[in-house]
């Protein structure tokens, strides 16, 4: 686990890397930059401090990108709750936008040319450091998918604010309104990380194979809440039957966080709640959720209970692929009734 800290660089003006710098327009200054994953309220306030926005300065920046997203049935909207309330100078990555546009399945990631255009659209600049948060409202729930999307198409400075609904309950600043127009900028057009994603037709060979014997061990982890997972309760996507893969395992979203403001529980905290679930490090994971989106909860929980990066995917079609896919006959979705 990662200590929460700034790193403090002075590039001084005597240097011949810092004359080179100037005589191309690009301002030497004192750089701070976040140094862990997840970031407090306190330490990313205090970052922007130190790196102010300017229209004149091509230097790296710290942006904050606000990924508010709702369930289809919930009735609000991440654009409306970030026009009412964001964090000065963020931008809105909108996951109902950024996406695979010929997939019949919401959030289906999208190509590196599209993720291109959208970062290029929103000012982001490859060397821009990006903090990631989500609604006032929900607390963690959609910006860990954005934040997964952004590392694994290769942007290298990524965040995840814990949370806004504490920045805005601690009294740091906000703006509301319609928001600026950012300046577009060429954003390099990136490779996706393949290993990182698991598709329907793996994952169904997987579930298929659970226990056989000389079968390879993957541990898939469902995000949904236990009723949906278990099959009482409905989806909240209208003809989709609720239910889990067989041999899957529930790790609800809401046991990962704090029952009042939504943050991530401490890392000790969440590595004993995985190990309580017999999630074994040493296994491959895959995670999963209705869309995609939730499952990145389970996975950034993961990193910060310590377990290895390696050998852990998400599932991008998720539940409202799987429901859609398998067949009735094959037994591929059960119900804890």
């Amino acid at each position: 686990m990662l200590v929460s800290s700034f790193r403090f660089t002075v590039r001084p003006l005597s240097s011949l890397s810092s004359v080179r710098s100037l005589a191309g327009g690009r301002r030497a200054m004192s750089q701070y930059t976040l140094t862990s994953y997840i970031v407090t309220p306190a330490e990313l306030d205090s970052a922007l401090k130190k790196n102010v926005f300017s229209k004149l300065s091509t230097a790296p920046r710290i942006v904050p990108l606000c990924a508010s997203w709702f369930l289809p049935n919930d009735g609000r909207t991440g654009i409306d709750t970030f026009k009412e309330s964001r964090i000065p100078h963020a931008r809105f990555f909108d996951l109902d936008e950024v996406k695979d546009p010929h997939s019949p399945y919401p959030h289906m990631l999208p190509s590196g040319k599209d993720f291109a255009d959208a970062m290029g659209r929103l000012g982001i600049r490859k060397d821009d450091s990006v903090v990631v948060y989500d609604s006032k409202e929900l607390g963690i729930f959609s910006a860990p998918r954005v934040a997964w999307t952004l590392q694994i198409f290769g942007h290298p400075n990524v965040h995840i604010l814990n949370n806004f609904r504490t920045w805005v309950r601690d009294g740091f600043p906000t703006e509301s309104g319609e928001p600026a127009e950012h300046e577009r900028v060429d954003y390099p057009v990136p490779e996706l990380d393949k290993s990182k994603v698991a598709a329907f037709e793996e994952v169904k060979e997987i579930v298929k194979d659970a226990g056989k014997e000389g079968a390879e061990e993957v541990q898939v982890l469902d995000a949904r809440p236990a009723g949906r997972w278990a099959g009482t309760d409905p989806e909240p996507r209208e003809g989709i039957s609720s239910g889990h893969m067989p041999s899957s395992t529930n790790v609800a979203t809401n046991n990962l966080l704090h029952s009042d403001d939504k943050t991530f529980l401490p890392p000790a905290e969440l590595r004993q709640i995985f190990e309580s679930l017999g999630v074994d490090p040493a296994k491959p994971i895959i995670s999963s959720c209705g869309t995609g989106v939730t499952a990145a909860i389970v996975d950034t929980a993961l990193t910060e209970a310590g377990y290895p990066q390696t050998n852990r995917r998400i599932y991008d079609g998720s539940w409202t692929e799987w429901a859609q896919r398998v067949k009735p006959t094959e037994g591929l979705i059960t119900k804890s009734l």
